[in-house]
Order: C-alpha cells, then sequence, then structure tokens
C-alpha cells in the first residue's frame, strides 16, 4: 500500500505530511513511557523485522500480492507509541533508500500505513482483552483480529484521501470496493503473520511484550504425575509468566531471521503487483504516476546496482536494508528512552 508520487495532490500530501508530524511528535512523547532498558532494544528489531516481512509479497487472488503492513505487530509487541515510530522508521528506510513510497506521499504513506493501522489495531486489541481471560491464547486471538480489521480500516483511509485530493477522476465508490475487498484478503495474512510472531516471543520472554504486560498463569498442582491448574476458587493466587530466553539471545535470534528472510526468503516472494498497485492499474488512478526522487539510488527497487545477479543483489539489498532499518530503529529509540531517563532525573523532578 506504499503510495507513489502523484497519485495525491499537493496540497493534499502537505496536509497528511502535517498530520503524520504531528503523530510522530505526539508518538515520539508517548513512546518514553512504554520504552525502558529492557524494550527499547526490541523496538529497533521489531522496525527490521517488519521492514523485512515487507518484502515477502504473498498471492492473494486473481493476479494480486500483498505484503505485511506491520501496525498491529508493531503495537502489540512494543505499545502503539513505539509502534507509529516504528512503521514510520521503516516507510522512511524504504522510500529514502529503495524508492518505494514517494517522498511526497511520505505524509500520506506514514499516516495510512503507520498511524491508522496502529489506532486501529490496538484499540481491537485492548476491547477484545477486555471481554477475554487475561492468558497467552487471548492475547495471540486478539492479535490476529487486530491485525486482520486494520488492513482494509487503512485501505479505506486510502480511498479517502483518494476522494479528496486525487489527481485523476474515478468513481470512488469503485474504488473503495476493490481497495477494501482486495485488502480484506491481504489482512488474512497480514493477521496470519501478526499473530504467529506475537505468538512466539510470549513463549519465550512474554515479559517483553508491551500487549501481554500483566498476563499470568494459574499455579499448578503435580496430580498422579500430571500438571493440573489449581481451580480458580483456590488459585486467588497466581505467578507471572517465566521467560524461557535471554534478552540478547531473544534480539539476535530475531535479527538473524530478519536478514535470512530479507537476504533470502525475499527472492521467493510473489512478483504480482500488491492490493494498492493493482487496484490503480484496474481504476487508472495510476495515470499520473511521477519518477519516484530516489529512483537513482543504487538501492532502488530493491537491488544492487551493478550487481547482474537477480537473486544477489536483492539478497544484498535486503541485508543492507534490515542493518540500516536496525541502526535507525534503535538510534531513534535509545534517544527516547534517554530523553524518559533525563525527564525522571532528581533535577527534572524538581523544576516540576
Amino acid at each position: 500500500m506504499h503510495v507513489p508520487d502523484g497519485f495525491i495532490n499537493a496540497p493534499t500530501s502537505a496536509v497528511t505530511g502535517v498530520v503524520a508530524a504531528g503523530a510522530i511528535a505526539v508518538s515520539l512523547r508517548g513512546a518514553r513511557r512504554e520504552l525502558d532498558e529492557r524494550t527499547a532494544p526490541l523496538a529497533g528489531l521489531v522496525a527490521a523485522f517488519i521492514f523485512a516481512v515487507q518484502m515477502l509479497n504473498f498471492p492473494v487472488a486473481a493476479g494480486t500480492s500483498g505484503h505485511l503492513l506491520g501496525g498491529a505487530l508493531a503495537a502489540i509487541l512494543v505499545g502503539p507509541f513505539t509502534g507509529v515510530l516504528c512503521v514510520s522508521v521503516v516507510l522512511l528506510m524504504q522510500g529514502i533508500l529503495f524508492a518505494d513510497g514517494g517522498l511526497t506521499a511520505l505524509g500520506v504513506n506514514i499516516t495510512d500505513m503507520a498511524v491508522v493501522t496502529t489506532v486501529v489495531a490496538y484499540a481491537v486489541f485492548r476491547g477484545l482483552l477486555k471481554v477475554l481471560p487475561r492468558t497467552r491464547r487471548s492475547v495471540t486471538v486478539a492479535s490476529f483480529a487486530a491485525a486482520l480489521l486494520s488492513v482494509p480500516a487503512a485501505a479505506l483511509a486510502f480511498t479517502l484521501v483518494y476522494a479528496v485530493g486525487g489527481t485523476t477522476d474515478v468513481a470512488i465508490g469503485k474504488v473503495a470496493t476493490a481497495m477494501v475487498g482486495v485488502h480484506v484478503l491481504i489482512g488474512v495474512g497480514e493477521a496470519a503473520i501478526t499473530a504467529l510472531t506475537v505468538g512466539a516471543v510470549i513463549a519465550v520472554r512474554p515479559d517483553l511484550v508491551y500487549g501481554a504486560r500483566g498476563l499470568r498463569q494459574r499455579l499448578q498442582l503435580r496430580v498422579h504425575g500430571e500438571l493440573v491448574d489449581v481451580p480458580a476458587a483456590e488459585g486467588a493466587r497466581t505467578a507471572p509468566v517465566a521467560a524461557r530466553a535471554s534478552r540478547r539471545t531473544l534480539w539476535v535470534t530475531g535479527l538473524v531471521t530478519s536478514l535470512v528472510l530479507a537476504g533470502f526468503v525475499s527472492f521467493y516472494a510473489s512478483s504480482a503487483p500488491d492490493g494498492l498497485e493493482k487496484v490503480a492499474a484496474d481504476k487508472g488512478i495510476d495515470d499520473r504516476t511521477e519518477e519516484h526522487a530516489a529512483a537513482d539510488s543504487p538501492l532502488a527497487d530493491y537491488g544492487v546496482e551493478d550487481v547482474d545477479d537477480a537473486r544477489l543483489s536483492g539478497g544484498l539489498a535486503g541485508v543492507i536494508g534490515v542493518g540500516a532499518t536496525v541502526v535507525a530503529g534503535s538510534t531513534v529509540f535509545w534517544a527516547v528512552r534517554r530523553r524518559r531517563g533525563a525527564d525522571a532525573s532528581p533535577t527534572a523532578v524538581e523544576n516540576v
């Protein structure tokens, strides 16, 4: 759903740029409350993982593919404010280094892919957790539903923006139907990836998952050689879910996974146009698409310039992208965490 230059007119792009800048400013402040010395490194990794998985287009239907947006995943793993920043970092890296998503449309893309998906997903996630038991399974189920709904919500948001500032004269009703229809299917893939990833992290470090904070497990007794949950009436006491891996192990495993996905698995991704590209071609939205300002980038279109072997070129580009994203993301989140520490210092408290 990366919107290229030329889809949206200049005034609307400027307005969405202001909206995106405001959302990032609010998120930078909100992320101070979400990040600490344990979770800040994870946030940089989440951004890199989203970048890697976005390279894995999966087929959906009728010659169309889709890929992860990542707002739901980021919000649940590291918090909604930090989640907006994670996806924004990814979009910035993609736009500048890989000519993916227009630079004049960066405000549109951040508003749509970072803000809308994160807000919708986290609202759905928290709403479901209020009625579901606070268990690992509930968190995973809520993650699936939140991710599923966030994608068509983003598709609808794009349609509304296009209705206001689109550069071609098309029937908005038909665009909305096509966009939402195909992105419901893409949402299923998003939901599966999100639920599997959240479930995997909860299995080893539930204490690092923002959406699982406060997750508890029943005390268990061994009866005739089998573990049995203490009945609710007798089990008022509960214990925190134990961590099964160190933070360093989790971080290294996540980084290696991201590098493998971007550097190797991405070669086997679907080459079919994604949901927006397909709808744009079918409905004539792309008639005024402009050449990307970074079209001459040595990494444009996710390939390394002057490397003739397609597999090697794409793999190197993916690895470079993961590296650049984890460095950029980690730098941002380290600075946010440091700012939090400064705000909590004795001097800051005294001044307040």
